[in-house]
């Protein structure tokens, strides 16, 4: 696999996870590569899109389950997805 591929993929790991570092390190080997500002544009807005799509939908997911079962929801049988795989960022770029 090329290099500026596997950064691309670090640096929307990095992001997507909330990794303390952020996946800075990448966008100077991204540059390095010749990569378009862009395209790394883009992988940060889809990373930062699926963080966030993420959150919420634990975070509904958790409202939910605590509606249905009161204090003493068991937060292991909550279900972590329904409905759509993904939806498009605010741009309307894909991220599936």
């Amino acid at each position: 696999m090329h290099p500026s591929i596997v950064a691309l993929v670090s640096l929307a790991a990095n992001i997507a996870a909330n990794h303390p570092k952020q996946g800075l390190c990448q966008i100077d080997k991204l540059k390095q590569y010749g990569v378009a500002q862009e395209q790394i544009d883009a992988v940060v807005e889809i990373a930062r899109h699926i963080r966030d799509e993420a959150g919420d939908s634990l975070d509904t997911s958790f409202d939910e389950a605590c509606r249905k079962e009161g204090a003493k929801a068991k937060l292991s049988a909550i279900p972590i997805s329904e409905g759509a795989c993904c939806t498009p960022t605010a741009s309307g770029k894909s991220c599936c």
